[in-house]
């Protein structure tokens, strides 16, 4: 036998080890039942599932382990839900990992202010786990095009002071480095490759949060208000992206 052949199996067996790896899901919810629902069902689907019953313990296993998607409960004992999604945003190592949001209100305002915190879908207790599944699904695709997207001999596209760099993933207003989150950079990006064009909200929907987007449609309100306090000198007054009562949003100078 080859003295080779071994060696060349076990990097097979490795690169076929890494197509085949498990989603990584954090489920963060002190009700049990609700988290062993869960589990139960994404376990079943394929998913690596992990449980944190706090906020503390929650942010250190998003940090340590880098889970694909996190799944998080509003009602947490000695942190709630939104203080947790806005230290995740505010960490380097965790500000992309999208998040879905569990609550058991079903206010307007408390599903915008669970985006407002930074997370990327909302979903309502009690709930269908095939909703829940269909959800998680049409996040990590939205996280896959973004991880695409920032791919090696991207474009640098300029509008007035700001450049977006495709291939780094940058954003500069002038000469100061913006930090975004993916869906803030996927926004502006999408206004950057259509200047001076109107988009109307269902082509924003479709082309940054995806065809099968199940989400609440004033995520998009949300998260120009995002860009706006990122970018515009004065937010409440927006020059760069101005609002098209009625339709949606054009970047003009």
């Amino acid at each position: 036998m080859n003295q080779h052949e071994p060696e060349a199996e076990d990097a097979s067996t490795r690169q076929q080890g890494a197509a085949e790896r498990k989603m990584r899901l954090l489920v963060v919810d002190d009700e049990q039942s609700i988290v062993d629902f869960i589990r139960l069902g994404m376990r079943y689907e394929g998913f690596q599932v992990e449980q944190a019953s706090d906020g503390y313990i929650a942010i250190d296993l998003a940090q340590r382990n880098q889970p694909d998607v996190i799944i998080l409960d509003v009602m947490l004992p000695t942190m709630d839900g939104l203080e947790v999604c806005q230290r995740l945003r505010g960490n380097e190592a965790t500000v992309n990992i999208p998040i879905l949001m569990l609550t058991a209100k079903d206010e307007v305002r408390d599903r915008v202010t669970g985006l407002e915190a930074g997370a990327d879908d909302y979903l309502t207790k009690p709930f269908s786990f095939d909703e829940l599944l269909a959800r998680v699904r049409a996040l990590l695709r939205r996280q896959q095009r973004i991880i695409a997207a920032g791919g090696p001999g991207g474009r640098v596209l300029t509008f007035a002071d700001i450049t977006l760099d495709e291939a780094a993933r940058e954003v500069k207003r002038g000469e100061r480095v913006v930090e975004l989150t993916a869906t803030e950079y996927n926004l502006l990006h999408l206004f950057m490759t259509h200047p001076r064009q109107v988009l109307d909200r269902q082509t924003i929907l479709n082309r940054v949060w995806g065809y099968d987007f199940m989400g609440e449609t004033n995520i998009i309100e949300v998260y120009v208000r995002y860009l706006r306090e990122k970018l515009e000198d004065d937010p409440s007054a927006p020059r760069l992206i101005q609002t098209v009562r009625g339709v949606g949003y054009v970047l003009k100078g």
